[in-house]
């Protein structure tokens, strides 16, 4: 069974671009890692294909710093982002 680890939280979502803003509170993330976004009306798992700090396209973030994610699905302020292993 996979292991989730949290490491942040939705503080936006831009819908018009489908993109979640997410504060990154405990642990980095990299285009490639799988996350999962859990709220109360939302529970989806998806991998990182796309990542901007400020506009600007990167490859990877680390605690303490707010990214944003292209996402499937709308996410909701204050939703729970986790990271997946396994």
């Amino acid at each position: 069974m996979a292991q989730e680890t949290r490491i942040g939280t939705v503080t936006h979502y831009f819908g018009k671009v489908g993109v979640a803003a997410i504060e990154l509170a405990s642990g980095g993330l990299a285009l490639g890692d799988t996350i999962r976004v859990k709220g109360h009306t939302t529970d989806f798992t998806m991998t990182v294909d796309s990542m901007q700090i400020d506009r600007v396209e990167v490859p990877g973030a680390d605690r303490g710093q707010a990214v944003g994610i292209r996402v499937p699905e709308p996410a909701r302020v204050g939703d729970e982002v986790y990271k997946v292993a396994g």
